[in-house]
């Protein structure tokens, strides 16, 4: 029908017909638009909500010196201030998703009629306002709605809550917010997670091309990821840098400029399994789980704290610097050790004799384990464990990829060797580096605190403690041959060594050599009561027997209880229990907790400073000379090795006046070890790793480490440590007892 054959009635009822079109939808959009804000179609943030918005946020650990350690998380966010951000980022972002921020209130209306025009005719694009996705980002658990009768509701909701965040907050706090909040990708949400795993920097430094590449991610995690698609990637943040550039945020000579260059990553994923102090970090976050609960700290509603939700602020003992260089030790001795092992073991296979070390094995896996969850028969696992499939093997050179069968992975792995070490200023007990193990991804049992073994003549200074503090010189001399202690509730014991030196010898040599007969001697002398009495008093938490071989370290012990025992020869007879954590602030900088050691007066002060002085002659003239002709460590330090029963575990604990250190070194299991003394002894499997840490630290005068000798008692020295001087002084003979124990 024509236009010009309609009536003046049909024009109006044409009309009329229009305008309640119109207002009908208009209404009906409004109707909309209160229903949401009533609630109907699911509550609206309230206004505490708003102030107090919620999201997971990592919490930091961070080091002694201030350094970031690592994080525990769901996920890997943690929030910065607007001054901790470059403008640059800001700039990026508006020009990229918001041209007009800084004119709207939440909802730009021009955009969205325009966008709503080119939807129409078949150019779909988004009109979400920067705050409005920080809206949905905020409050929407289920995130962006697909369906169009889902959206449509969220949406106005988004609206509505757009608008009451631009009520509440400034702009510079919305768009700060809003890049605490956005995931980049790679498990990193925020832009201070996102700059670290992408850049290895921090928000304040990134430059225009590099914000470019992290706003550009926002429109798709995957699509525009620039380590699965580096060139969509590379093509989106040439996009951003042109719109940066129409914008006047950056000039256009410099855009030009900078879409020529590569992407320039320094990808820096974040991980539990990877990066500095991986075993401390588990150590820890299981003691402040473990500290949380027994002392009920909560939250103000009374519900528990979340390490990996709530944001919290961990601050360590642990330096940054020494613990790369501990691991740096590790690594770089026991690459080298591992080569002697394998050529030790080559063509020969140890399992021939331990056959129950692969079964074990096989029981203790995850894999077993879900097969027996699953219902499987011995038999079932027998033939899985012999199927042949590609895993992911560790090596000291990387990770590898290769065929073989579960239970070979499991030779394999066993035929690795494990180490351990762990540093502490001896004078406040403060851990300085915690190195659990050879890699936690592959080794995650933790060989510092978790572990004990056996620690062998790293006990020795124990007994050696006794009987100074009884009267005892360290140049007194005895009779180096076999002795025979009994009447303790045990068989008689007699005790075995290895290449004793013959005749008499004083006190510091046997110690200095680690003469098993002489040691064995003292424990005669002072009882094995005494002896266990001190080992417990310097902070061995495990069982030590009242028996006499515990001289001869019978009894296991932790890396970490045996460093603490030996700062206390350090700190003037004190034992200081070794502490990691210092205080735990909530995200707002309230502490919540903070540690103080333990002390406890273990010796003497006289006797703890001539412990130290016949420590420092087993590096002198000792089992620890190594130290010296071939690390050059010549400055006065202190230590002790320990080998124990058929090589299976390698000692050494090192003092020097402001760090202590102990090292153990040994195969998951104690059957398989080296077969040979030379090699398997604390001298070669574990002093290594100690003289080529101290190298480092006293390399790094920032550490302040200085080579200065230990201090003296306050009241002075008492005691003729120069045994030239005390043989002098008593005319030059052995000292021969007329009683089989001395009494005291």
């Amino acid at each position: 029908m024509a236009i010009n054959n309609l009536s003046s009635e049909d024009i109006k009822r044409f009309n009329k017909t229009f305008w309640k079109i119109i207002f009908g939808f208009i209404a009906f959009i409004v109707l909309l638009i209160g229903s949401t804000a009533l609630g109907l179609f699911g509550a609206l943030p309230s206004f505490r909500d708003l102030e107090n918005p919620k999201s997971n946020e990592a919490s930091v650990i961070y080091t002694q010196d201030k350094i970031e350690l690592g994080n525990y998380f769901v996920q890997n966010r943690s929030n910065v201030s607007y001054q901790e951000i470059n403008p640059i980022l800001f700039k990026a972002l508006i020009a990229t998703e918001d041209v007009r921020f800084q004119e709207h209130s939440g909802i730009d209306f021009r955009r969205t009629f325009t966008i709503l025009f080119y939807n129409l005719i078949g150019k779909k694009q988004g009109a979400s306002t920067i705050t409005q996705q920080l809206a949905l980002n905020l409050f929407s658990k289920e995130g962006r709605q697909k369906s169009f009768l889902k959206r449509l509701p969220q949406k106005l909701k988004e609206q509505i809550v757009a608008v009451k965040l631009e009520r509440n907050y400034t702009k510079e706090e919305i768009i700060t917010m809003y890049l605490n909040t956005v995931d980049f990708g790679n498990n990193s949400y925020g832009i201070k997670a996102a700059a670290k795993t992408y850049f290895n920097t921090i928000p304040k430094n990134v430059t225009p091309e590099q914000a470019a590449v992290l706003i550009g991610i926002l429109k798709g995690t995957s699509m525009y990821s620039p380590t699965r698609n580096p060139k969509r990637a590379l093509g989106r943040r040439n996009l951003i840098l042109s719109k940066m550039a129409d914008a006047g945020y950056i000039p256009q000579t410099d855009a030009e400029r900078l879409k020529k260059q590569d992407l320039g990553l320094k990808f820096n994923p974040s991980s539990h399994t990877v990066g500095l102090a991986t075993y401390f970090r588990a150590i820890l976050k299981q003691d402040i789980q473990k500290t949380f609960e027994e002392l009920s700290i909560t939250k103000a509603d009374g519900t528990p704290y979340d390490l990996d939700r709530d944001g919290l602020k961990v601050f360590t003992t642990i330096n940054y610097k020494m613990q790369q260089y501990a691991e740096q030790a590790q690594r770089e001795y026991m690459q080298n050790l591992q080569q002697q092992f394998t050529k030790h073991w080559q063509n020969r296979d140890p399992f021939k004799e331990h056959n129950n070390l692969l079964i074990q094995g096989m029981k203790r896996s995850d894999r077993y384990r879900a097969l027996k969850e699953y219902g499987a028969s011995d038999e079932d696992i027998k033939k899985d464990f012999n199927k042949p499939q590609q895993m992911e093997l560790f090596t000291w050179k990387g990770n590898i990829t290769a065929t073989l069968t579960p239970m070979d992975s499991i030779k394999y792995y066993k035929m690795f060797l494990r180490n351990a070490m762990m540093t502490m200023d001896p004078t406040n007990g403060e851990v300085r580096a915690w190195v659990g193990g050879i890699n936690f991804e592959h080794f995650k049992y933790d060989q510092v605190k978790m572990g004990t073994r056996q620690v062998g003549s790293t006990a020795k200074p124990f007994t050696y403690a006794v009987g100074i503090d009884n009267g005892f010189s360290p140049c007194y001399q005895v009779n180096n041959v076999p002795i025979t202690i009994d009447g303790y509730g045990t068989e008689p014991w007699t005790p075995r060594a290895y290449n004793p030196l013959p005749g008499f010898i004083t006190l510091r040599k046997a110690l200095a050599n680690s003469q098993n007969y002489v040691t064995a001697w003292v424990m005669k002398q002072v009882q094995p009561t005494a002896v266990a009495e001190l080992t417990k008093r310097m902070g061995i938490t495990t069982d030590v027997p009242a028996v006499p071989s515990i001289c001869l370290g019978t009894f296991n012990a932790s890396v970490y209880d045996m460093t603490g025992a030996y700062s206390a020869f350090v700190n003037h007879g004190v034992w200081t229990e070794p502490i990691y954590l210092n205080r735990i602030e909530d995200k707002n900088g309230n502490v919540l907790y903070e540690r103080k050691p333990k002390v406890i007066v273990a010796l003497n002060e006289q006797t703890a400073y001539t412990m130290t002085s016949m420590l420092k002659g087993v590096v002198q003239e000792g089992t620890g000379h190594r130290l010296q002709f071939k690390y050059g460590l010549y400055n006065p330090i202190g230590g002790k090795t320990g080998t124990t029963n058929d090589n299976s575990d390698g000692w050494f604990m090192g003092i020097t006046p402001q760090l202590v250190a102990g090292v153990w070194t040994g195969c998951e299991d104690r059957d398989i070890h080296f077969r040979s003394t030379d090699l398997g002894e604390g001298a070669n499997t574990a002093l290594p790793i100690f003289a080529i840490f101290m190298k480092k630290v006293y390399a790094d005068p920032s550490l302040g480490i200085t080579k200065n000798d230990f201090e003296l008692p306050k009241g002075g020295n008492t005691t003729t440590l120069d045994c030239n001087q005390y043989q002098n002084s008593r005319g030059g003979s052995p000292e021969i007892p007329t009683d089989e124990r001395l009494n005291f």
